[in-house]
Order: structure tokens, then sequence, then C-alpha cells
């Protein structure tokens, strides 16, 4: 039977795209098997290299002991050589002078004896009288030899099967990390990094997490805790950064080996506090505000509409003042000058007391009171879009969170128009409170 022409062009033009997909996912395939390759030849290279440092690290510092011990003990002998050899050098210079006073009185003695008795009366009478003022029964202490120090060095061999067993289970060869990153989330002027055991044997006490831009050769610390997520801040939007965490088991001093470095970055333009309000001093990356001693009031607005729905915007409050009812911090549709507070129309905020205002209205619900390290979370999503059927005046519909100390509460949010990006702001009536925004 004869196939249909057409057919079988059909099927050469499909299988042809088959065969070129499949290709190309072979390819994608090659490519993953050549950066595990990669991955496992430069981890292998830089871990012999950190073996080979450490180690010769390791025999410099242990001659270097070693020399300083022998240092300490051969002084310790000498010490003790010069402190107990003085008094019997003394007691050697007393003896060899009576030995030398008398060999002289042996020698003037004799001379007397063989005058005789006679003409010899006056040596013999002198003599007598010389020996007479000389202690001949007088004999010096001489110390036994176990009375006087015979030194001896004393060296435990033992060390050298202490410091082999210890050398011997020094240092280990992991051939995977017991954490690795999950998550790298991008926020405004930030990277929200994720990350999570992969070892079950691993017993984490604390994490530690690094990165840098992967232009630098070098990681900088920027978390140690226990939580394992954390908001990388300070990051240039549309700027690659490197991130690695490492871990420390229960009960241990040494950090576990790095995970695998990832790469991310952030589109997001960063959220800034609005510049040269008398009432505030800003952070030189204007995100953080503090409520200066100025008596100038008012709210302090974000430079420009960055918050998006669909998004998070978080304060933190670094530091407290006194608080007063009409605080506020919130977001809001538009700027508007001369409020005081953000508890107004076309508006939603906290109080530093947790009251929650919504367009001006106190809410029945309550949030617990602002205190030092308090962080104040918004989550913003848009429900309806047009009129409503109601009599509040509103067309444009947002359910918002409001999040504080483990606690939340949540309404919806009518505005007059459709804002396509809200602005955010903080009003304080007294100094000393400092928020971060991110």
């Amino acid at each position: 039977m004869e196939l249909n022409p057409e057919l079988l062009l059909q099927e050469a033009r499909e299988n042809v795209e088959a065969a070129q997909s499949y290709r190309q996912e072979l390819g994608q395939r090659l490519q993953g098997l050549r950066e595990a390759q990669r991955q496992i030849k430069e981890s292998a290279s830089q871990t012999r290299d950190v073996l080979k440092q450490h180690f010769n690290d390791l025999k410099g510092t242990l001659g270097k002991l070693l020399d300083e011990r022998l240092v300490t003990l051969l002084q310790e002998v000498d010490t003790i050589e010069q402190e107990t050899i003085k008094p019997l050098d003394d007691c050697q210079k007393l003896i060899e002078h009576g030995v030398s006073t008398a060999e002289d009185l042996v020698q003037e003695g004799e001379i007397a004896i063989l005058g005789g008795i006679g003409e010899q009366n006056e040596k013999l009478w002198s003599f007598t009288k010389k020996a007479s003022h000389i202690q001949l029964d007088s004999l010096p202490e001489v110390p036994l030899l176990v009375d006087v120090p015979c030194l001896s060095a004393q060296l435990d061999d033992s060390v050298l099967n202490i410091v082999k067993d210890h050398i011997f289970k020094h240092g280990t060869v992991a051939s995977r990390p017991p954490v690795q990153i999950e998550e790298l989330t991008e926020k405004p002027g930030g990277i929200l990094v994720r990350w999570c055991k992969v070892d079950d044997d691993f017993t984490a006490q604390d994490y530690r997490l690094q990165f840098r831009k992967c232009s630098s050769n070098h990681f900088e610390d920027v978390y140690v805790g226990s939580e394992t997520e954390f908001i990388v801040l300070h990051i240039d939007p549309n700027v690659d950064y490197q991130f690695r965490v490492c871990a420390r088991g229960d009960g241990r001093q040494e950090w576990s080996p790095w995970s695998v470095p990832q790469t991310g970055h952030s589109t997001l333009v960063p959220h800034e506090w609005t510049a040269g309000f008398e009432g505030y001093s800003l952070s030189s990356r204007r995100n953080i505000a503090l409520r200066n001693d100025s008596e100038s009031s008012g709210v302090l607005y974000s430079s420009a509409p960055t918050y998006f729905c669909g998004q998070t915007l978080t304060f933190r409050v670094e530091t407290v003042g006194q608080p007063d009812r009409r605080d506020s911090i919130g977001v809001c549709a538009e700027k508007q000058n001369g409020y005081d507070s953000l508890q107004r129309d076309q508006a939603v905020c906290i109080s530093t007391n947790g009251a929650v205002f919504v367009n001006g209205k106190e809410m029945t619900n309550q949030l617990p009171a602002v205190t030092t390290g308090s962080t104040v979370t918004f989550d913003i999503e848009a429900v309806t879009l047009g009129a409503t059927n109601n009599n509040e005046g509103g067309n444009f519909k947002l359910r918002v969170t409001i999040s504080s100390n483990n606690r939340e509460v949540v309404f919806d949010w009518l505005l007059d128009q459709y804002c396509v990006s809200l602005y955010f702001g903080c009003s304080f009536f007294y100094p000393g409170w400092k928020v971060l925004v991110f």
C-alpha cells in the first residue's frame, strides 16, 4: 500500500522536531553533567590545597611549640644548676683556703721542730702560739650526694601516642555538606535566602551565611544564628551575588563544610524614605529613618510608590521612643501633606500601641504594642476592581494582612481609585524611634 506523500512529509517534520527537541534536552543534560564534573574537580582541587596549607601550618606551629617548650625546660635546668651549685662553690673556696692555711702551718711547724730545744725555743713558741689561733678541729659541712640535686629529664613517652591518636583523627573529608541553600527570593533592595538540612543525621545548632558580589573574591559574614532564612539587605539592583551557608553541630565548635554557592540578584528597586524631612534623620542608603529631636511633625513618606500588591513590605523597629496613640506605620494610596499621622483616609496603618486603622477608622481587632525588635509586615492583594455595591464609596478593594509579634489581622481596604503601587510612611511624635524598611 502506497503512503500519502503529504502524510510522509508531515511525519518527517514531526520526527525532525522531536529529534531537535531531544537533542536540545540532551544538550542541557550534557551541560549539567559538565557542571557537575567541574564542581567535583574544582572542589577536590580546593580541598587538596586547604589540606596541604593546613597541615603545613600545623607542622610549623607544632615545631614552634616544641622549640619553645625545649627552651623553657633548658632554662629550668640552668636555673636549678646555678642556684644549687653556688653554695657548693662557696664551700669549696672555704675548704681550699683551709687547705692552704694548713699547708703553711705544717711547713712552719716542721721547720720549728727541726731546730730542736734550745736556740729554737723562740720559733717553737711562735709556732705554738700561731697554731692555737687556728681552729684545727673545725671542719666545714660537706653535703652528702643524696642531699644535693641530681638533675634528670622526665619525659612521658605516652604523649607521642596521645599526639599520634589526635593527629590520626584530625580532619575529615566530606563529600557533601549537611546544609544547602534552598531558595533565593528577590526583595526590594535585598534577597531572602532560605536553606535547609540535607543530612538527617546532622543536628544543627547554628547556621552561618555568607555572601559576596560575583566580581569579588572575598565572602563576608552576614548572619549567624539558629534561623533557616535571612534577608540580606544592601543589595544593589541587577547585580549578581553569591551565597553560601554552613552549620555548626550541636555541642561542637567547628563549622561544617560550605554549601554549594548559589547565585541570585534582585531586580526590585530598594525602598527608600524621602530625604530632607526635618523631623527625621536617614541612613546613607535611606532605608532607616530615625525620629530626631526636631519639633517638626508630620508623616515621613517613601521617596516613591515602590510597594506593589502581591509583595511583602516589612518594617523593623530598631529602637523605640515614648509612644503616642497618634504614631503610625503603614501604607497609603498617595502622599497627603498636612497630616500628622497615617490615621486618615486612603491609608492603613498600625499605631505603636498596636491599634489598627483603616481609612482613619480604628478597627476592633488590635495587635501587640510595638517594641524594640518588633517586625511589622504588610501583605496586600487586589480583590476586586470596579464599582462596588455598597455605600462606602470605594471602587477598588484590597485584602490587607498586617502581622506583628506573631499575630495578624486581615481586612478589606477600599480605595477611591485603582492603584498600581503604594507609598509607605511613618509618623512619631517623640524622638528615639528608628525604623528599617525592606
